[in-house]
C-alpha cells in the first residue's frame, strides 16, 4: 500500500542520534501549492509595480512636454506681438512714403484688415523701387496715383530708340512714292546707316524678320497692351522670343523696305492701335542714365 507520509531524519547531536519526523504527504502538497501561489503573487506584484513605474514615467514625460509646449507658446506669442508691432510700424512707414509721393493705396489692397493692406502697399513700394519702376515714374514727372501707375510707366517706351531728328510725323501725310494722301502710323527718325536701335522699355521680341513695306522689322511687346515696331532696319540684334531690357540693342538703322534713305520708322501701338509715338519720346539713353532710372 502506497505511503501517505514522508519521514525526515534530523541529527540531534554529535553521537549521530537521529530524530524521525513524519511528514504527511498532503502537507507537502499544501507547501508546494503555497509556494506556487506565493511565486505567482510576487510575479504579479512585480508586474504591477513595473507597469506603475512605466505609467509614472510616461506621466512625468507628458508633464515635461506640457511645460515645454507652454513655454514655446509663450515665446511664439511674444514673437507674434513683436511681429504685429513691426507690421504696424512698417504699415505706418508705407503710408508715410505713399503720402510723400502722393500715392493712394491700390484698390486691390483694400481689404477688411488694414494691417494687411498696409503691408501689401509696402511690398508694392519695395518691388517698384527694386525694379526701377519708381525711379522711371518719378523721372517722367507724371502724376501717379498708385504703384501700378509707376509699373505702367516703367512699361511705357519712354526712350528714344535712336538719336536723331523726326523727319516725318504721325498722322496724315503725302506718300513719298506715289504722291497720294496716306496715314503714317509712326514717326520717321533720321539717323546714319548702321546706328544702333535700342529698346525704349523692357519687353519680349514678338517678331524679327521681313515685313511688307517695312523691310527688316522688329515688334517688341512691353506688356500692358503696349507694343512697338521698328522698320527699315539694316540688320537684327535680337531673335523672336528673346527677353529685352531697356537700353538693349535691337538692330541697326538701314534702308530696307519702302525707304527713301537711312532712317528708323518707329511705331507705338496700344492693343494694336497705332498712337502718336511723340507722346512717349521723353529721354535719350544718356539722359535716362543720368537721371538714375537705369
Amino acid at each position: 500500500m502506497r505511503k501517505r507520509f514522508y519521514i525526515m531524519l534530523v541529527a540531534r547531536n554529535s553521537e549521530g542520534e537521529l530524530l524521525k519526523i513524519p511528514i504527511p504527504l498532503h502537507y507537502l502538497y499544501v507547501f508546494i501549492a503555497g509556494a506556487l501561489i506565493g511565486m505567482l503573487s510576487v510575479t504579479g506584484m512585480a508586474g504591477s509595480y513595473a507597469r506603475m513605474l512605466l505609467k509614472t514615467q510616461r506621466f512625468n514625460q507628458l508633464r515635461t512636454e506640457k511645460e515645454e509646449l507652454k513655454s514655446r507658446y509663450s515665446q511664439l506669442e511674444q514673437i507674434a506681438q513683436e511681429n504685429q508691432l513691426q507690421a504696424e510700424s512698417l504699415g505706418s512707414l508705407a503710408g508715410e512714403v505713399s503720402a510723400l509721393y502722393g500715392l493712394k493705396p491700390d484698390p486691390e489692397f483694400q481689404r477688411d484688415d488694414p494691417a494687411s493692406a498696409s503691408m501689401e502697399q509696402l511690398y508694392a513700394l519695395k518691388n517698384t523701387a527694386m525694379s526701377g519702376a519708381a525711379s522711371i515714374g518719378l523721372s517722367l514727372g507724371v502724376v501717379a496715383h498708385t504703384t501700378r501707375d509707376w509699373a505702367r510707366m516703367a512699361s511705357a517706351p519712354t526712350l528714344w530708340p535712336v538719336d536723331g531728328r523726326i523727319t516725318d510725323g504721325f498722322g496724315d501725310r503725302v506718300d513719298p512714292f506715289n504722291g497720294e494722301g496716306a496715314f503714317h502710323r509712326g514717326v520717321d527718325i533720321s539717323s546714319p546707316y548702321g546706328t544702333k536701335v535700342i529698346a525704349p522699355a523692357d519687353g519680349v521680341v514678338r517678331f524679327a524678320e521681313f515685313m511688307n513695306g517695312y523691310g527688316r522689322a522688329i515688334v517688341l511687346d512691353h506688356g500692358q497692351g503696349i507694343t512697338t515696331l521698328y522698320g527699315h532696319l539694316s540688320g537684327f540684334g535680337v531673335t523672336p522670343g528673346q527677353v529685352i531690357h531697356r537700353g538693349d540693342t535691337l538692330g541697326y538703322v538701314g534702308i530696307s523696305g519702302r525707304s527713301t534713305g537711312p532712317h528708323l520708322h518707329y511705331e507705338v501701338r496700344i492693343f494694336n492701335t497705332p498712337v502718336n509715338p511723340s507722346r512717349y519720346l521723353r529721354f535719350t539713353l544718356t539722359q535716362q542714365i543720368s537721371n538714375g532710372a537705369m
